[in-house]
Formats: C-alpha cells, sequence, structure tokens
C-alpha cells in the first residue's frame, strides 16, 4: 500500500484507515508501531491510540504519517519554488538550490512568454508541488486568485532602472 492508497482509506472511514494502517506498518513497512514511531517521529503512544481504535486520526497526525511513509517509500516529493518568467530572465538563476533562513529550497523554473503562458504555468506548477510562487508583477493579481500557494512578486528595480538608462542612451 502507498501514501495515497492510505488517503483513500482515510476518506472511506476511520474504520478502513485504522485497518488499513496496521496493515501497512506491519506487512508493508515490515515495522512494529514502535519503529513507525521512530521514523515518523510521531509518537508512540498517538500510533498505539490510533492502530488500538480509541483515537480518531486527525488532519494533522494523517500528513505525519503521510510525510512519513512518502519518506520510507522513497517518493517524497523535494520542497520547491516555482519562478515563472521569460527564458532569458531565468538564464540570470544560476543556482538551482538556494538556502533561505537555514533551509536548503530546490529552485524549479517555469518559462512563459505571454500571459496565457504564465497563467498555464502557475497552474502546472502548483499541480507539480510547488510550495510557493514568484512571477511577474503583470501575472501575480490573476494567480493569486486560482492558487492556493502563496504568491511573490519580482519587483526589478535595479534592471528597471538601467533599461530607462539605456533607452535614455539610445534617445540619443
Amino acid at each position: 500500500m502507498t501514501a495515497d492508497d492510505l488517503i483513500k482509506a482515510a476518506i472511506d472511514s476511520d474504520e478502513v484507515f485504522i485497518r488499513e494502517l496496521g496493515r501497512t506498518i506491519k506487512e508493508d513497512m515490515r515495522m512494529t508501531a514502535a519503529e513507525f514511531s521512530e521514523k515518523s517521529g510521531i509518537p508512540a503512544s498517538t500510533i498505539y491510540k490510533l492502530l488500538s481504535g480509541s483515537r480518531e486520526p486527525n488532519i494533522k497526525t494523517l500528513r505525519q504519517i503521510v510525510r512519513a511513509l512518502r519518506k520510507i517509500e522513497g517518493t517524497e516529493k523535494p520542497e520547491f519554488i516555482a519562478v515563472i518568467a521569460a527564458r532569458p530572465v531565468l538564464d540570470y538563476i544560476t543556482e538551482k538550490k538556494l538556502k533561505v533562513h537555514g533551509r536548503l529550497l530546490t529552485v524549479r523554473e517555469y518559462s512563459a512568454t505571454s500571459m496565457e503562458d504564465a497563467i498555464v504555468a502557475a497552474i502546472r506548477a502548483e499541480r507539480d508541488g510547488a510550495k510557493a510562487l514568484v512571477c511577474a508583477p503583470i501575472v501575480s493579481p490573476t494567480v493569486e486568485k486560482v492558487l492556493r500557494i502563496p504568491v511573490t512578486t519580482i519587483m526589478p528595480r535595479d534592471s528597471l532602472i538601467a533599461a530607462i538608462e539605456l533607452a535614455a542612451k539610445k534617445m540619443g
């Protein structure tokens, strides 16, 4: 049973979830409840209460269990931030991994050459598992209306000033 199958069991009923959780830990993972507790970081008492049926699973615990199963299965999706921009802008991104506030994050590029491309890319990025999105100010108000992840806006102040100066030089 995969983590996704366990989610489906949770949707069916608490009883189905509890039965499948026990089977997953014991048969699929070949672990004891104590071993699963240690690997998942979920208190052993919580696992035992769930398995005995004396506690109903809550959404926070379900997320922890699914995250732990995905990690054990090797299907864990890495956290990433999506950046939507035109290819020349994306070419300036030299690092695909950035350390921000002590946290190592992956940056994934989504190239767009039109407003429509940017909206489609934003939706694709969220479906791909992006935890946040960075995009141009012209598209951010639109994608904020359709996405459930945080959206931040690129504000290229320095490059804007440089472009104005270059335009002034070209004017003669």
